[in-house]
């Protein structure tokens, strides 16, 4: 149907560049200092960065990390998590929504997504609360956002953090507001497949002026702390560390964050004309979007029913494949199977061990969430049959390339029968495994 390569993101321009000449030319890249004072919290680029950020997550509070891992990480810090508490989190996401916990000592435990959004189900959540829950992280999976209304519902007279996990989301509102101010905490990352990036570096969102407080010294070791009076603070978790972004990419997060809303517009043009093209297709649901929510399109989901489609979800995406350019990398793959395994089948779970060789922190006294198969029975579903993703639906492309693919999928599909008595294909001409298009494509 194709053989003009789909082109890649192009994401740095000649405002990246005048930003970097001009931090290079004041010779400061890094304005921290682990000491008392206004250079505790980074230098010009960082502070003018982060109210940037503050204000269009319409937050009080954003502050910058050197990834969202270690935002995430500073945020189980600020809550005051405490060893063999737990924190409910999806198993389909990246790992670090779920292990940011550990190092605290906090304790995973994973509760089912929605089969339409594949956020967290809060449906799930409810039956996973137990005494010992101090937070649930909502990741808003592929720029969907995760129902926050029920999640504060279930959360809020419990008095239980919910921690926004909007990797994949920025820029994005539910119901009129936008994600990373709506919990406790939220988290953005900058990484370089994110929307807008920094090479590598996250913020973290709060409203609370004492949780800001909190994430600032876990950011820079602690150290502030121990030039004050010790005794107005609460010293539980402050053994912080280096988590700072330099000036260099605060100044290129400068430069990407007017983009992010015509880029946000671009892929949800794009989504909306391949979800037309899409709808209708046997086997085939498009990407849903709930009344009152944006979609990031970070990845654009398709449900996929092996049985309406005639055909299994390999055999699909291998032939989807044959019929477009060679895909370059994951950014060019047209489709890849699943998303990532579900975390609690990962060893880590499976054989309950994170720090130390002893299991530590799940032989805490009274932690013993079920890490069992079948625990959660839509993600897993997602994995093995239901869930294909594409990263096309995304800048520079274009209508007439989501016109080219959705005829590539209607191609395969009016030809299910033959496909599928011709049997899978060759290995060579696959695209990446599932395993393989997640690890490349989803980084905190």
């Amino acid at each position: 149907m194709r053989t003009e390569s789909f082109k890649s993101r192009r994401t740095m321009g000649e405002a990246e560049k005048r930003a970097v000449i001009g931090v290079l030319d004041s010779d400061c890249l890094s304005g921290f200092l682990g000491a008392p004072g206004p250079h505790f919290d980074g230098g010009p680029q960082i502070r003018v960065f982060e109210r940037a950020w503050a204000q269009a997550t319409e937050v009080p509070h954003a502050l910058s990390f050197n990834s969202l891992t270690t935002g995430l990480m500073a945020a189980m810090g600020a809550i005051g998590l405490e060893p063999g508490d737990e924190v409910i989190c999806p198993p389909y996401t990246m790992s670090a929504s779920a292990t940011s916990a550990l190092f605290y000592g906090g304790v995973p435990v994973f509760a089912d997504i929605d089969p339409e959004t594949f956020c967290i189900d809060p449906v799930s959540v409810a039956q996973r609360i137990t005494p010992r829950t101090r937070a649930v992280v909502a990741v808003h999976l592929f720029g969907h956002p995760a129902d926050m209304d029920a999640l504060l519902a279930l959360c809020e007279p419990r008095g239980i953090a919910v921690i926004e996990d909007a990797a994949q989301a920025p820029g994005v509102r539910y119901k009129g507001r936008p994600v990373g101010g709506i919990g406790t905490i939220g988290g953005f990352s900058l990484n370089y497949h994110k929307h807008i990036h920094t090479g590598e570096g996250g913020v973290m969102t709060t409203r609370d002026s004492r949780l800001a407080r909190r994430l600032s010294l876990i950011r820079n070791h602690g150290e502030n702390i121990m030039a004050e009076d010790a005794s107005a603070e609460d010293l539980g978790n402050m053994l912080g560390a280096n988590y700072r972004l330099t000036e260099l990419q605060a100044a290129i997060g400068l430069a990407q964050l007017p983009r992010l809303e015509a880029i946000l517009r671009h892929r949800q043009n794009l989504g909306a004309h391949l979800s037309r093209r899409l709808q209708g297709l046997p086997g085939i649901t498009p990407a849903t979007v709930r009344a009152g929510c944006d979609h990031a399109f970070y990845l654009y989901p398709v449900r996929f029913n092996a049985g309406q489609a005639g055909l299994s979800r390999t055999q699909f995406v291998r032939a989807v494949a044959a019929e477009l350019p060679t895909p370059t990398g994951w950014q060019t793959t047209p489709f890849a199977e699943g998303y990532v395994k579900p975390l609690y089948l990962s060893p880590l779970y499976q054989r309950r061990v994170a720090i130390g060789s002893r299991g530590f922190p799940f032989n805490v006294s009274g932690a013993k969430p079920s890490y069992a198969r079948g625990l959660c029975p839509v993600t897993e579903r997602a994995y093995a049959s239901d869930l294909i993703v594409t990263s096309l639906v995304r800048e520079p492309l274009t209508v007439a390339d989501m016109d080219d693919f959705a005829d590539a999928i209607e191609k395969v599909l009016t030809h299910a029968a033959a496909i599928a008595n011709h049997g899978t294909g060759s290995p060579e001409a696959a695209p990446f495994t599932p395993t393989q298009a997640a690890a490349l494509a989803d980084v905190r």
